[in-house]
């Protein structure tokens, strides 16, 4: 089934022929990514297997994670920024069951460096297991 976010990036991504371009405008994604909180910004929220260091760090706001993120390399954080529009704002399952293929379909696994690559797995990897701890727990729901 075909994901409107991820189609409208595909589409984004489409208008540039060469990797530079794509490249240019990952760094300019990085700024559109919302400001992580201080506190979180610590090593109990590094991801491992990242070259570059990157913090993320979600939160379930009534059945819906939401995620924050920053790293320390401009291009990684253009890549996390990219997850973040997909992923954000879903249901825990829907996170677990989002399948990414704009990774593929825009060449971002292709033109990646293997530390790179291995660093864009690991950041999906945390997404997802953000989604499997919240997919256990239901907030209370205020009346």
């Amino acid at each position: 089934m075909k994901d409107p976010v991820q189609e409208e990036i595909i589409d984004e991504f489409s208008v540039f022929d060469e990797w530079l371009d794509k490249y240019d405008y990952l760094i300019g994604l990085s700024e559109t990514l919302p400001p992580i909180a201080p506190e979180h910004r610590t090593e109990q929220y590094v991801i491992r297997g990242c070259q570059s260091r990157v913090w993320i760090d979600a939160r379930l706001d009534e059945g819906r994670i939401r995620f924050t993120a920053d790293s320390d390399a401009i291009i990684t954080k253009g890549i996390i920024a990219l997850l973040i529009r997909v992923l954000d704002g879903r249901t825990p399952q829907e996170v677990l069951d989002t399948d990414l293929y704009f990774i593929d379909a825009i060449g971002l696994s292709a033109n990646l460096s293997p530390t790179r690559a291995n660093g864009l797995l690991a950041m999906i990897k945390q997404m997802r297991l953000f989604a499997l701890a919240f997919a256990g727990r239901t907030e209370p729901t205020e009346h």
